[in-house]
């Protein structure tokens, strides 16, 4: 069949996609290895140097990667988790009103960053905030924690809010996966004596896996640049600063060599542990 469309109809779009894309991709590839900053109007080849200070332990950038990290990794398990937990649940165990049920869990992520950070600033106050009061009604003041300032909790809190927000969108997309399931599968399943626990094993799980890659990613991703739920409820302060906080502030400071490399070293991070978690998920698929 002829394509409706001529080919050049899309030149426009792939200019676009040229212009503001791919050559400022390009571009900062190659001023990560400068000293480009705000205080000289001279651009000086440093080869490694910038990679040199990320890693050195004196300075904030070590701390950063390892918060990203663990934001990341208990931001994915706790997302999947629960997110799969609920799309069993909404799917084969309730019935009654299943799609209110869904609609409330899913909207968190369709409110703005912004409006939940703010939301949840009040509401973990230590002074003010609703949990705490809360927590001091029914006689558990002892509970009572500086949720948003203690440096051994807050990042925890962090995790807690971003769970909360973006939960209902993963249970979507394993709601999908779920229901794609023939459901003569567990039909035999029922038959062959299996018990529930058994069809989720041996049923869901596996046919479940390609679904389960793309949330993985998803998640993966969306944890190794967080920056808008971190820079609302802390600032980045308090043991949360993250990996593009720290980008956010080296540009507000004129260091955009040493913010271009983060920005750069982490872009080729996502990449490959994209493309191996792919990998890996596909191949479980295929046993």
């Amino acid at each position: 069949m002829k394509n409706a469309y001529p080919t050049w109809f899309t030149g426009f779009a792939l200019l676009l996609t040229g212009v503001f894309v791919l050559l400022p991709s390009v571009l900062g590839f190659g001023f990560a290895f400068t000293d480009w900053s705000a205080y000289s109007k001279n651009l000086h080849w440093v080869g490694l140097d910038n990679f040199a200070t990320i890693f050195d332990p004196s300075n904030d950038y070590i701390g950063a990667i390892e918060h990203t990290a663990l934001f990341t990794v208990a931001t994915t398990v706790l997302k999947t988790v629960i997110a799969l937990a609920l799309a069993i649940l909404l799917t084969s165990g309730i019935r009654r009103l299943a799609y209110l049920h869904r609609g409330l869990i899913y909207l968190p992520a369709v409110l703005p960053v912004l409006v939940v950070g703010i939301v949840f600033r009040s509401i973990l106050d230590p002074s003010t905030g609703l949990l705490n009061t809360s927590l001091q009604l029914v006689g558990l003041g002892g509970l009572a924690q500086h949720w948003l300032t203690d440096v051994a909790l807050t990042i925890w809190a962090v995790i807690g809010v971003d769970t909360w927000r973006g939960v209902g969108y993963i249970m979507v997309i394993l709601i999908a996966g779920v229901l794609a399931i023939p459901r003569e599968y567990y039909e035999a399943a029922s038959i062959d004596g299996a018990s529930g626990r058994q069809a989720f094993v041996h049923i869901t799980l596996p046919l479940l896996m390609p679904v389960l890659a793309v949330t993985t990613v998803l998640n993966l991703l969306y944890g190794l640049r967080v920056f808008d739920m971190v820079f609302v409820l802390t600032n980045g302060q308090y043991g949360t600063s993250t990996v593009y906080t720290i980008v956010f502030d080296n540009f507000s400071r004129g260091l955009y060599g040493v913010a271009t490399a983060l920005s750069t070293l982490f872009f080729v991070v996502m990449l490959v542990l994209s493309y191996f978690v792919i990998r890996v998920m596909s191949r479980r698929e295929v046993a």
